[in-house]
């Protein structure tokens, strides 16, 4: 789906001199989509404007041989993020999904889900009527429905397609608002059945909350207040843990 409208993004990237700075604009200037890159040596920063998804801007820049962390996107109160796990009982690696939301117009929202380490087949993501995930898919009550009774609920993103490699994204956009995505709760299935009863917590079905998330500068932190580690350092964390 192409998306038209541009928006902002601020990744931390390691960098050490100018060339790492024209490695990354330029491999990131060959995405469609890319509008600007501005890199910041000194505060390790590159904030990019256009209409790329997130995860392929990453994606980029990891092929530079570098890492990259999102540290906001869009601005302040329009961002959101979910990661996704699976309650199956039978796998110990609980996380595999992530979708990041951003607001970029009074009422469209784009939506960039990658999702890995699941069967091959077309999957539904949707958002759903309350955050209750104590039971998986099960306990968050069906799609979310607009009040006023439409055909189709406004819960319903999309389809995904997961390949013989187990991963799957897609980047969607959405007549909705951030704050009315706050708290509830997001399903990446194969079923549909639009209540939460016809649903099962096998390895393929994934839940999370809806969080907010920083936007553009919002999120100044290097060091972790509570644990005294970098966030690079906490990124390897999250990576050992199969966060994408």
């Amino acid at each position: 789906m192409a998306i038209s409208t541009p928006f902002q993004t601020l990744f931390a990237v390691p960098m050490t001199c100018e060339s790492c700075v024209k490695d990354i604009s330029g491999t990131l200037f060959q995405l469609d989509g890319i509008q600007k890159v501005d890199a910041n040596l000194r505060d390790q920063l590159v904030t990019i404007e256009g209409t790329a998804a997130p995860s392929s801007i990453v994606a980029a820049i990891q092929a530079t041989g570098r890492d990259a962390i999102l540290r906001g996107s869009g601005g302040s109160n329009s961002a959101s993020v979910c990661i996704l796990e699976t309650h199956s009982e039978s796998v110990s690696d609980k996380v595999r999904g992530l979708a990041r939301m951003v607001q970029v117009a009074p009422n469209l929202t784009l939506i960039d889900l990658t999702i890995r380490g699941l069967s091959p087949g077309n999957y539904w993501a949707t958002i759903r009527e309350t955050g209750d995930i104590s039971r998986g898919a099960v306990s968050t009550q069906g799609i979310w429905t607009d009040p006023e009774g439409a055909l189709k609920p406004r819960g319903f993103l999309g389809t995904v397609t997961v390949g013989k490699d187990g991963m799957g994204s897609v980047f969607l956009d959405k007549p909705i608002h951030i704050w009315e995505m706050i708290g509830r709760g997001m399903v990446v299935s194969k079923q549909h059945g639009g209540e939460g009863k016809f649903e099962k917590n096998d390895p393929d079905t994934l839940v999370g909350v809806i969080a907010r998330s920083a936007g553009v500068w919002d999120n100044d932190k290097t060091v972790c207040s509570c644990s005294g580690k970098t966030l690079w350092e906490e990124r390897q964390d999250e990576v050992s843990k199969g966060m994408l």
